[in-house]
């Protein structure tokens, strides 16, 4: 694929978009990023980083549950990067409407696009929360579909809106499903930034929820790497992908092992505030990432005990600078 070809974006202003868009930019790609409108003219995380990135890019703010805000956005480009998306469980709880009005249909909006455009390739980014508590290990991309959750349904079916426009009208979807990702700028509503900042504020007892899920943990960077391994591959069309590193760690371990990076002693207590309801907690997530090793080329470059302990490290960094906690207006849970 020619890199003159442009890559629309969706959900650039966000955590994980934002990486992506910063990896492209680097390679070479010429990029727009779609930010989610906003009437201060804020453009999420993309306002942090490096100038050079930011004055390679073309935004476009808009709103991904808008057919013509979509449209317009990726009228002239030839592929697309879909990550907007209501990523919170918690708040699904309280607003479930809101994820399928973000997740549902603004996927529908993007897919739609796509056909009247002919765009040549749609990434889709899905979540390792729509396989549930593990029923096997490691989870591939033939385990059930739960949704524990209202996020996890409205992705499921987003993933399934998706790859039907693939089956019904051939458009070139490709689903990728992370799990778990993790690194610099990601929200408080997240187990690693929660435990950093309150050990950063000087807290040694920590406010949790439940402590023994365990997660497989993909440093972001490695995410950002999948999501364009899976654009780029000729490969990839109709497929569902996972991005994982195939070890998984419980949430007490893992406070555990972010106090001992920071070279504290802690205690936790447990947080109500922070617990799913009980049927909805998924308990396990590993991955088994052998189908993105054979298909598109991607494995981590940070993964077991060894890799998940740098990317800490990395995160760990990035949240002692006062300027990147600043850009948190509360350093309390986010739900």
């Amino acid at each position: 694929m020619s890199s003159g070809s442009k890559i629309l974006v969706t959900g650039a202003d966000g955590f994980i978009g934002s990486h992506v868009v910063e990896e492209l930019v680097r390679q070479g790609r010429p990029v727009r990023a779609f930010v989610q409108y906003n009437s201060f003219g804020h453009w999420g995380w993309l306002d942090t980083v490096p100038e050079p990135i930011w004055d390679a890019l073309e935004v476009v703010a808009g709103d991904v549950r808008d057919a013509l805000s979509v449209r317009d956005a990726v009228a002239g480009c030839d592929r697309i990067l879909h990550l907007a998306a209501l990523i919170s469980i918690p708040y699904s709880y309280r607003a479930p409407d809101s994820y399928v009005d973000t997740n549902i249909r603004g996927t529908l909006n993007v897919v739609q696009a796509a056909r009247e455009q002919g765009v040549t390739k749609v990434v889709v980014t899905s979540t390792s929360e729509v396989y549930g508590s593990a029923q096997f290990v490691p989870i591939n991309e033939h385990h059930p579909l739960v949704g524990q959750s209202p996020y996890a349904a409205t992705k499921i079916a987003a993933d399934q809106m998706a790859l039907s426009y693939f089956l019904s009208y051939g458009t070139p979807v490709t689903v990728v499903r992370p799990f778990n990702t993790f690194g610099p700028r990601q929200s408080m509503r997240a187990i690693i930034p929660t435990v950093i900042v309150q050990l950063l504020r000087g807290t040694r007892k920590l406010r949790l929820g439940a402590l023994e899920p365990r997660r497989d943990l993909t440093f972001v960077t490695d995410t950002a790497r999948g999501l364009i391994a899976g654009l780029d591959s000729a490969h990839s069309t109709g497929e569902v992908i996972n991005l994982g590193t195939g070890f998984d760690i419980s949430i007490g371990e893992l406070a555990a092992l972010i106090a001992d990076l920071m070279n504290v002693k802690i205690e936790i207590a447990r947080d109500e505030a922070r617990v799913r309801p009980a049927a909805s907690e998924v308990e396990r997530l590993n991955a088994d990432n052998s189908k993105a090793r054979e298909l598109i080329g991607w494995s981590p470059e940070l993964s077991g005990l060894a890799g998940l302990r740098t990317g800490l490290e990395r995160t760990i960094r990035w949240f002692s600078e006062p300027a990147n906690r600043a850009r948190y207006p509360r350093e309390d849970y986010a739900v």
